[in-house]
């Protein structure tokens, strides 16, 4: 999860959320998401809430110490204080998913405790997807069937680009070759759905390299592929190195060109753009866990600084994997603070969010001045007319690259 958490309101000990949050509960799909929180070693351009061995020690003196060994049972524990806090109202889990961090540094045996742990508290509904992130370096054939064995479906490589010199800018320590084979290990070892990450505009990345990484990633055979802009996260080392001249910053114009090139390339290659940055080859290949996130359904946030969101109510967990087995171990919330949702601010996020998938937001979600924008949008080519006949904002390719401004026009 990302590094920055917000200010809010305190979470009560007991987790309690507002009647409000819980009205409607099991009507729309429920997610879990499990953050793992350790990786190997720390990417420079990576903000997110993660930990090396070196990082954590042994854990502040007389607080939890937490590490691969305890954290599945901590996890667990967090399963449970989920089920008490939403009662008994019948919400199975139609999503999970295994971020980090590197998840796949858990053993898989951890995976099937937790999936387990959350199927006698929640129940998993039938077909339910399950996703591991891996590091490509972090597992190997035997680990992906052991992964599958205990109930995994879906796996997400993190292959961002098979150039060297792209690869050493983001600190990654991946052999160019080895996401492919990670996803024809995986396709051997049962699983239907195969992703791989992607990342553009790194320092010094040509047009040409950018292309190299697209023909790659397409040859791996995945049924999805996500492809996103480098971001320079404050406080990391990428963004220290940008500082102090090494590297030039990713350049707006550059970014721009490089998802077109995206799009073109997986365009032909049969994979089809879903949600901006997001391609797969049917919708049977969608990431059914992100979708719950863009149509406004509730997740609960397992783990150090993860968040969670239940009916307009959002919270996130204290960053610290002590301080978060403190809290597990005392069996109160491991809640750092919270935002309760006036309407205003969840029909700004509906639309965002709506707005960014291949469907679109329907234009009698906007509000009287957002409706009375469309026709302009439609006109400077930002949406597509066809759409708008339907009733529905689409954007063109144009428009995916200004979907902020698309965003504001359609919430003023």
């Amino acid at each position: 999860m990302p590094g920055a958490l917000p200010d809010g309101e305190p979470v009560p000990a007991d987790g309690t959320l507002p009647d409000r949050a819980l009205a409607g509960l099991g009507g729309r799909p429920f997610g879990i998401y499990v953050h793992v929180p350790f990786c190997t070693t720390r990417c420079g351009y990576c903000d997110f809430n993660t930990y090396t061995a070196a990082e954590l020690g042994g854990g502040p003196a007389g607080h939890a110490t937490v590490s691969l060994d305890t954290y599945p049972g901590l996890a667990i524990a967090e399963i449970a204080f989920a089920r008490s806090v939403l009662g008994q109202a019948d919400i199975p889990v139609s999503t999970v998913f295994f971020g980090g961090g590197t998840p796949t540094l858990m053993p898989p045996a951890a995976f099937g405790a937790i999936l387990r742990a959350i199927d006698a508290r929640f129940g998993l509904a039938p077909g339910a997807e399950v996703t591991a992130e891996a590091n490509p370096e972090s597992v190997d054939a035997a680990t992906l069937s052991e992964l599958r064995a205990q109930g995994v479906n879906r796996v997400s490589f993190g292959m961002q680009s098979v150039v060297p010199g792209v690869l050493a800018v983001l600190d990654r320590a991946h052999q160019p070759g080895r996401p492919a084979r990670c996803a024809a290990w995986a396709r051997a070892a049962g699983f239907d759905h195969v992703s791989l990450d992607l990342i553009y505009g790194t320092p010094g990345e040509t047009e040409a390299d950018w292309r190299h990484s697209l023909d790659a990633a397409v040859a791996a055979g995945p049924d999805h592929i996500s492809a996103y802009a480098l971001t320079v996260e404050a406080g990391t080392r990428l963004a220290a190195r940008v500082r102090r001249g090494e590297l030039a910053a990713p350049d707006d114009d550059v970014l721009a060109d490089r998802y077109l090139v995206a799009d073109e390339v997986l365009t032909a290659a049969g994979l089809g753009w879903y949600e901006i940055s997001n391609w797969a080859a049917g919708p049977a290949s969608r990431c059914a866990h992100n979708m719950l996130y863009w149509i406004g359904g509730d997740w609960w946030g397992i783990g150090p600084g993860a968040h969670s969101h239940v009916g307009g109510t959002r919270w996130w967990n204290v960053r610290h994997p002590a301080a978060y087995g403190d809290r597990i171990g005392a069996g109160v919330s491991p809640g750092q603070a919270r935002e309760v949702l006036a309407e205003a601010e969840r029909q700004l996020e509906r639309v965002m969010l709506l707005v960014r998938l291949a469907e679109g937001c329907p234009v009698a979600v906007l509000g009287p001045a957002g409706q009375a924008n469309v026709p302009a949008v439609v006109a400077e080519g930002l949406a597509s007319a066809e759409a708008y006949a339907r009733g529905r904002v689409v954007l063109t390719t144009r428009g995916r690259l200004l979907a902020d401004t698309v965003t504001r026009k359609l919430t003023d």
